[in-house]
């Protein structure tokens, strides 16, 4: 008999832990290449929401950045994601090349404003935008918001260079060894991304700047984007440029749960630190108003709740909305 009832026990524990293990909410993040600046930010958020976030069992894929991750986000691939404030906005309105095909996301919050670099070796003998004609350059990674931007800007410009596709990895050794100009990456906050520090090491570079009339047509034609000023000091002996930037952010799928979406940002927000740490953009700044200032989409009731909670007026462009 207390065999039978041991036994018993024995077998709704085993069944009280296959009941825990399936309470576990999983949970995917897209994120960008594992070269980029941006990808340890990833990480250090996974392990925020794995630490802080109880019942949820959260992982990073590195990805294509943006695009990608909107492919993604609407296929239901994955759950979260890198998302640039420029090509969510166009996503979710169903402008550009998302006319026919919008993607449905929910804000979360923005961590930085990426200034968009534009990067050539020193000896390529250009030292003007304009001079960016049938110059072998990669626009951003395959399938990134860098990318489409890029092409995007150029094109507003009137400048068209023979364009280069790939990875990250694969364009800085094309860099390194001449088999092309130069690339557009984003930088980390006001500092040149790893990346272009790696090709620094090996070649001399030069950061090419917005002139006065093409920042202009920019701010005219194209208001999605934000035209920024970088200080003298991006990376040892680089002069004050000026360039395109938009904001880069974490966004989700609107089946998301609010309860979920609720303490992801509230362990985001409350724990800078290890964010910083992987991160040093973020050094200084406040979350809260770059997500309230820079975003684009709706947010997540989740990600609203918290803002409320903590006194801040949301914005009327940035009101949860329903899910169609």
């Amino acid at each position: 008999m207390k065999l039978r009832i041991a036994t018993v026990a024995a077998s709704i524990a085993m069944l009280a832990g296959v009941s825990s293990v399936e309470a576990q909410q999983r949970l995917l993040i897209g994120s960008t290449s594992s070269s980029s600046s941006h990808y340890g930010y990833f990480v250090a958020v996974n392990q925020l929401i794995n630490e802080h976030v109880e019942s949820v069992d959260a992982s990073v894929a590195e990805t294509g950045a943006t695009v990608d991750n909107l492919r993604r986000l609407s296929r239901d691939q994955i759950d979260m994601g890198l998302v640039t404030t420029n090509t969510g906005y166009q996503a979710y309105a169903g402008e550009g090349d998302y006319a026919s095909r919008p993607v449905d996301t929910r804000l979360l919050w923005v961590y930085t404003v990426a200034p968009q670099n534009v990067v050539l070796r020193q000896d390529a003998g250009v030292s003007r935008l304009a001079e960016l004609d049938g110059v072998r350059l990669n626009p951003g990674i395959t399938g990134s918001s860098t990318e489409t931007t890029t092409e995007a800007v150029l094109e507003t410009l009137g400048i068209t260079p023979e364009y280069v596709r790939g990875s990250t990895t694969d364009v800085v050794d094309s860099i390194k060894d001449g088999r092309i100009a130069g690339y557009v990456k984003s930088g980390v906050g006001k500092r040149l991304d790893g990346s272009t520090m790696d090709i620094a090491t090996f070649t001399d570079v030069a950061v090419l700047s917005l002139d006065q009339q093409q920042a202009e047509t920019l701010r005219s034609e194209m208001p999605d984007l934000a035209v920024v000023d970088i200080p003298e000091g991006a990376a040892e002996g680089i002069p004050a440029y000026t360039t395109w930037a938009f904001g880069v952010a974490m966004h989700a799928s609107p089946s998301l749960d609010e309860e979920t979406a609720y303490r992801i940002v509230k362990a985001v927000m409350e724990h800078p630190e290890p964010q910083v740490n992987a991160f040093a953009a973020l050094e200084g700044e406040d979350m809260a108003e770059m997500t309230l200032s820079v975003g684009s989409v709706p947010l997540h009731p989740g990600a609203a709740r918290y803002f409320e909670e903590q006194g801040y007026e949301i914005p009327d462009a940035l009101m949860p909305v329903e899910q169609p």
